[in-house]
């Protein structure tokens, strides 16, 4: 100020108020996310269908017109609520194709940005129709995550059905803090099993020593990880519990902790998914990870204006007949992700009376779950070869494209795509677990070289002329070291543990005399 200048006025009390920053909007944030949720529905309906006839159809393994017959029966009137499922109106394996067709479409549309409301809720209800009769090759912790996810997008997605519609609203922004719950749900859950699931290996930092060579599906990578030394994996145990455990703490934090949780989380969920082949769990989780990031956010990493700005006021402000239904479908929404999360930590008796009779009401839609990933550790793997044979003299395996078999075969990426007869042969060797039932109608499938089946395997060895017999015998398989993986080219060794499944046959009056069983369906 210049010498006998008059003083600068002070401000009156009576002049307006400098603008509020505008609300925090996620218009970018909600779109690639919806369309990732489009492209994992997408990504699993295709993944479904070339399994569906060994899996689901009239011979399959776990047929799901026998499931729901069997169901009305027991059940009666009670058996739609019971499960949930579109298949109720045509339970054959045409209407099951049909449902994976139009869960593809829906996808497609999903993933483009056409009418999202309409096509996120047409998905959840197609995929839960299947998972539902799906049974045990549908109880992954990724199949629930999906589920729950999908159902969480149908109240976040617009209402309109092009994709430039902005609306709606951000009353539907509080469903981002649901999205939010579900990824901390997942990582605290893991966490927690790992720490007080009374499993040592976990809290010894000696878990990884073991984890990735018993892993149900492997990927090349885990071999190189397995030869880490052990202070290095003990040094990874300890980062991966930490980043489970503190990332929940950035991800329900304010302002800017949650961007800040994203851009750790993606790059971890991509080196995870480098060592394991775990479906399109990690792709969910990085679909989530996209609700983190506001608009504002995105306009300083993309050094441009956010379309947010753009997007007209009227679009910025929730008219008050929206918000009350918003305000209940997210309470009800919240009360339900936080009643499963706490199902498996709290005594049953905290949850009885009304929140056990709320979550046994919605347990049929598969879409309030509790998540952990691998509570209790496997110290050996083990692997079932199943066999046959023309002459009860000259044993011959049967391959799979993706499980341990042949021990020059290494490991391969397969994920997002999920192999499940694959997984589910893993569980069904673990040490203490029964031959499951759908078992014994693999091998009798076998033994008629039934297609469906055939076509979950890598090769069948009798494809002219079906085995007489078929065996299954139990091995324990073990990663090669690096000396001998160079001295023999093997990527596993293994020792035979114990028979699995003695040798049998099928029955005199289920055999087709004449031409060889199957060959004209091969």
């Amino acid at each position: 100020m210049l010498p006998g200048a008059p003083p600068a006025p002070s401000p009156s009390p009576w002049q307006p108020r400098q603008p509020h920053r505008p609300p925090r909007t996620f218009f970018i944030g909600r779109r690639w996310f919806l369309r990732a949720l489009g492209g994992i529905y997408l990504l699993a309906f295709a993944s479904l269908l070339p399994q569906l006839d060994g899996l689901l159809g009239a011979h399959g393994l776990f047929p799901a017109a026998r499931q729901l017959r069997l169901l009305a029966i027991h059940a009666g009137a009670d058996a739609m609520l019971a499960v949930p499922s579109l298949l109720w109106l045509r339970p054959d394996t045409a209407f099951l194709h049909t449902l994976c067709v139009a869960g593809l479409s829906c996808s497609v549309l999903l993933l483009l940005g056409g009418a999202p409301r309409f096509s996120a809720l047409a998905c959840w209800l197609l995929y839960l129709s299947i998972a539902s009769v799906g049974g045990e090759f549908f109880s992954y912790q990724w199949d629930g995550l999906l589920l729950e996810t999908g159902l969480m997008a149908v109240f976040l997605a617009p209402r309109g059905l092009l994709p430039s519609t902005p609306g709606p609203p951000p009353s539907s922004w509080a469903f981002i803090w649901i999205g939010r719950l579900i990824l901390a749900k997942l990582l605290l859950g893991s966490a927690l099993v790992k720490l007080v699931g009374g499993d040592m290996a976990w809290p010894g930092l000696t878990a990884l020593q073991f984890h990735f060579e018993t892993q149900p599906l492997p990927t090349p990578l885990a071999w190189y990880a397995h030869q880490l030394p052990e202070n290095l994996l003990a040094i990874a145990t300890g980062m991966l519990l930490g980043m489970e455990l503190l990332a929940v703490l950035f991800i329900l934090g304010p302002k800017r902790l949650p961007a800040l949780a994203a851009a750790v989380l993606i790059p971890w969920f991509v080196l995870i998914s480098l060592t394991g082949n775990h479906a399109f769990l990690n792709v969910l989780a990085i679909a989530l990870c996209l609700l983190l990031v506001d608009d504002a956010t995105w306009q300083r990493l993309r050094r441009r204006r956010a379309k947010a700005d753009l997007i007209p006021p009227r679009f910025l402000v929730a008219p008050r007949w929206r918000v009350l239904p918003h305000g209940m479908a997210l309470a009800l929404f919240s009360i339900l992700s936080i009643l499963s999360a706490l199902a498996d930590w709290v005594p049953a008796k905290w949850l009885s009376g009304p929140p056990e009779a709320l979550l046994h009401g919605v347990a049929p839609l598969r879409s309030f779950n509790s998540y952990g990933m691998f509570a209790h550790m496997t110290r050996s793997r083990r692997e079932i070869l199943i066999e046959g044979t023309l002459d009860g003299h000259e044993w011959h395996p049967y391959e799979f494209r993706w499980k341990p078999g042949d021990i020059h075969r290494g490991p391969g990426f397969v994920a997002p795509y999920q192999p499940r007869l694959d997984w589910q042969l893993w569980f069904a060797a673990l040490p203490g677990s029964e031959p499951p039932a759908w078992f014994d109608t693999l091998l009798e499938r076998l033994l008629e070289n039934d297609p469906s089946v055939l076509r979950l395997l890598d090769e069948n060895p009798f494809a002219l002329w079906p085995p007489k017999q078929v065996r299954a015998t139990l091995f324990e398989y073990h990663f090669t070291s690096r000396e001998e993986r160079e001295r023999t080219g093997h990527w596993w060794w293994r020792t035979r543990v114990e028979t699995y499944a003695p040798a049998r046959k099928l029955p005199a009056d289920r055999r087709t005399p004449g031409l060889p069983r199957g060959t004209l369906r091969t």
